[in-house]
């Protein structure tokens, strides 16, 4: 036998006026010291609900921070300036100060909660943290939240392209799947059935969204389902791969390259369907997919540079090493400059 523990969160509430009610959530668990990471900006537009519930329950802050940068060793100094008498962390608002607060508490061997308020990516309940290191955006080992609270009123108020951000960054399973197990098949790491199944199911939650639109509230509420389990299929594998791969390498050698930079699941979901065609894996499930929630749509506003892109894609496969994605085989660049420069979809959202 050679099962392992798993963390999963133990708190999970999801729905309309949850910030109002973290008070109670804490409270009820004897987490009666609290240190507060906030995103520029968010503060302001959660304090009312969020600091009436706290007050109500005796809930004591003895930390807050507003976070603007991602730097790791800025964290490590912030995590020992925590006083001592702080019993959870909490991350609210998007990826920076979610990062930042997890990687804190993960120094610390604190609880730590994370109050996503948009849906822009997996991030906030993943067990990684994506952070700079000597400069450079990396990929950290951390610890899975003990909890994750998501409002929908307040991640219904983020601007529109978080959604079609978590759009992207859901989809991105299919590929990123597809290149877990070929690397397997190949002999070159092990595969995990149930963090693979786990991948899958948070596809099936938003391919569920039949007759539903991005801004409608449920559809929020299913994207959050989704990417939590996107988060504990990453913790059951032990890394990224359920999540990650292809896909993940073009937006991050795009961040690299590009002079400005669009949302993660902006770039991601365009890589998925380029890699989609490159596997000849769901090309179809994955374009129908994009074009009914309005994604492409989306991002044919502001499309990609062109060049950049290619820039990005002749630079991904060595972003990690000793790491297999079809970027890997030898024909994959000319393969993908042949559907960028004919594939009608690609034409409209890379130019």
């Amino acid at each position: 036998m050679n099962n392992k523990e798993i963390n999963i969160p133990s708190l999970l509430k999801i729905g309309n006026g949850k910030i109002a009610k973290i008070g109670k959530y804490l409270v009820d668990r004897n987490f009666t010291e609290v240190a507060l990471f906030f995103s520029d900006g968010i503060e302001n537009i959660v304090a009312d609900k969020l600091y009436s519930g706290l007050e109500k329950y005796n809930i004591k802050i003895v930390h807050k921070d507003n976070i603007s940068d991602i730097n790791i060793e800025n964290a490590i100094h912030t995590a020992f300036k925590i006083p001592s008498a702080t019993k959870v962390l909490l991350g609210i608002g998007g990826g920076k100060a979610l990062d930042y607060g997890k990687y804190c508490a993960h120094i610390l061997k604190l609880p730590y909660i994370t109050v996503p308020t948009s849906v822009s990516n997996d991030g906030f309940c993943s067990p990684n943290t994506s952070l700079l290191v000597a400069g450079k955006r990396k990929s950290v080992k951390s610890t899975i939240p003990y909890g994750v609270v998501a409002d929908i009123d307040v991640i219904s108020s983020a601007p529109e392209s978080s959604i079609y951000s978590g759009i992207g960054d859901t989809i991105s399973k299919i590929t990123a799947l597809h290149d877990w197990k070929q690397s397997f098949l190949k002999g070159y790491e092990y595969f995990n059935d149930f963090a693979g199944l786990m991948a899958h199911n948070s596809l099936d939650i938003v391919y569920l969204c039949n007759d539903l639109k991005p801004e409608d509230n449920e559809f929020k509420y299913r994207m959050v389902n989704s990417l939590v389990l996107s988060g504990i299929a990453m913790e059951i594998a032990g890394s990224s791969r359920p999540a990650s791969g292809s896909e993940h390498l073009i937006s991050h050698a795009l961040d690299a390259v590009c002079a400005n930079q669009k949302m993660h699941g902006l770039q991601v979901g365009i890589a998925t369907y380029l890699c989609s065609l490159l596997q000849n894996n769901q090309q179809d499930k994955v374009k129908d997919f994009l074009l009914k929630t309005g994604f492409f749509n989306f991002v044919a506003q502001d499309p990609i540079n062109k060049q950049e892109f290619i820039k990005a894609l002749k630079l991904a496969p060595a972003i990690k090493q000793n790491y297999y994605t079809i970027l890997s085989e030898q024909d994959s660049f000319d393969k993908a400059i042949k559907f960028i420069e004919t594939d009608d979809i690609l034409k409209q959202v890379i130019k």
